[in-house]
């Protein structure tokens, strides 16, 4: 555990103070406040709508089931289970681009929201025409890129946001499958039996 702890350290000062640049430092505030690069999900939710229409409601709404799961498990399960301190507040010359209360570090709610989001579009874009592939790849470019800012601005380890990542992912395809066991199970049938009595 020691090692991996080294090695998790040693990465983040890899890409917090050497595999840096000046004209990134403003790209990276960027994409990891929400407050500010937050129309970029407003604009993904109207593609969705324009491509789906009606059946973008359940697209949507997976979505934030699956945001809601991974916020938790991240933010409200692991940080106080782990207890991890941020590498901004236990590390010295630490390239800090954004102000940051003292939370814990361990896991990274921004990876798991964005992977979880990106997840979803995934499963139900990636084998549609060319536009939605591209913007399946677009959005799963996106939650890297917000993933990476964390790191990038000093306020979380690499193992963070790999974890943050890996928790999104499996939040969203658990409840895909939820959501497929419930259509094929009970609502098919239900919908079937109504139009055999009809």
């Amino acid at each position: 555990m020691a090692l991996i702890e080294q090695a998790d350290v040693w990465l983040f000062q890899l890409l917090n103070l050497h595999l840096v640049h000046p004209a990134a430092d403003d790209l990276m505030v960027f994409l990891t406040r929400v407050r500010l690069s937050g129309h970029i999900i407003v604009l993904a939710a109207l593609f969705i709508v324009v491509r789906r229409g009606k059946s973008a409601f359940l697209v949507l709404l997976l979505a934030l089931f699956a945001v809601g799961m991974a916020d938790i498990v991240a933010s409200g399960i692991l940080k106080p289970l782990v207890q991890r301190i941020r590498p901004c507040f236990a590390l010295d010359h630490v390239r800090l681009l954004v102000s940051q209360p003292r939370s814990y570090s361990f896991a990274s709610s921004h990876a798991a929201n964005s992977a979880a989001v990106a997840t979803v579009i995934w499963i139900f874009f990636h084998r549609g025409i060319f536009v939605e592939k591209i913007f399946t790849i677009i959005m799963m470019l996106y939650a890297l890129a917000i993933s990476w800012s964390r790191v990038y601005v000093g306020v979380h380890y690499p193992g963070d946001v790999i974890a943050g990542m890996v928790i999104g992912v499996c939040s969203a395809m658990l409840l895909y499958l939820l959501y497929s066991w419930v259509l094929k199970n009970i609502m098919q049938p239900r919908i079937m039996r109504r139009e055999g009595t009809a």
